[in-house]
């Protein structure tokens, strides 16, 4: 068997081939093969990445022996001297997530920890990691809400949705229900409305707090009218509960939730 290569044995029989190699004192495996050709060439092509400097990420083909995510791997490991099991690619004050030779996110290096052992998936134009067996979008960690909305709600200041830099972030609104709004005369407020068949305005409001509370009283004042659906109410954070319940009880609620004809358990 040649050097690197090793033969295994599913539980079915059917018999595979493993292949390694040892860089820098670090053992790395390679991958499985169907048969010992095509392990010998990983390995061979492992090696030569691994030491010949003029290879890089442009360097590889759809018809390398390895796969894009190990080649990324190997050269993270030639180059900034860390092997990471994701394909991760480590610069200057940042580091870069491939998830194709051509589809490329970007991230702080503060958050290198959290990529190298959480994997990332992507659904159409929407990136998540499993986390506990939940999984939960890149955006959520950053402390922007699943029912944001691009755009509105958040931004990517240099217009680069896969650059994920904290400065490059940049949140509206994150709290449901709520939306920053600009009065003709250039206020700013903070209009909330609600779903029941239809948007309902809650009010406009000076603060975001004011209007997350005023959003959670909506929804309290809806279901004691009999109204069952599966409102989210908003998490408000470093506000005593005191200060809370002040604000809940000033706030005034537009008529047309006050007003919301109460529905008798015979009629839902």
């Amino acid at each position: 068997m040649d050097k690197g290569i090793f033969r295994a044995v599913k539980k079915d029989g059917t018999v595979y081939y493993r292949a390694s190699l040892t860089y820098r004192g670090k053992h790395i495996s390679l991958g499985s093969y169907r048969d010992a050709g095509q392990a010998h060439s990983a390995y061979e092509e492992g090696i030569r990445l691994l030491n010949d400097s003029s290879l890089s990420l442009k360097s590889y083909r759809e018809t390398s022996s390895l796969s894009f995510e190990k080649w990324v791997c190997l050269l993270n490991f030639r180059d900034n001297g860390i092997y990471l099991g994701n394909p991760i690619y480590m610069g200057q004050q940042l580091f870069y997530y491939y998830l194709t030779p051509h589809h490329v996110l970007k991230f702080d290096l503060e958050d290198l920890f959290y990529y190298s052992s959480h994997k990332i998936m992507r659904r159409g134009n929407h990136y998540f990691v499993s986390d506990y067996g939940m999984q939960l979008t890149l955006t959520s960690r950053y402390g922007i809400k699943n029912y944001a909305v691009p755009g509105r709600d958040y931004c990517f200041r240099n217009g680069d949705p896969t650059d994920f830099r904290r400065e490059n972030l940049q949140i509206h609104n994150i709290y449901h229900g709520v939306r920053k709004t600009v009065t003709k005369n250039g206020q700013h407020l903070y209009t909330v409305r609600i779903h029941i068949h239809g948007n309902y305005l809650v009010g406009r409001y000076a603060t975001d707090v004011e209007a997350a509370i005023a959003y959670n009283k909506a929804i309290d004042i809806l279901r004691n009218k009999g109204v069952t659906n599966n409102f989210l109410s908003n998490y408000v954070e470093d506000i005593a509960p005191s200060r809370y319940a002040e604000i809940y009880s000033s706030l005034p609620i537009a008529p047309g939730i006050l007003n919301y004809p109460a529905i008798s358990p015979n009629n839902q």
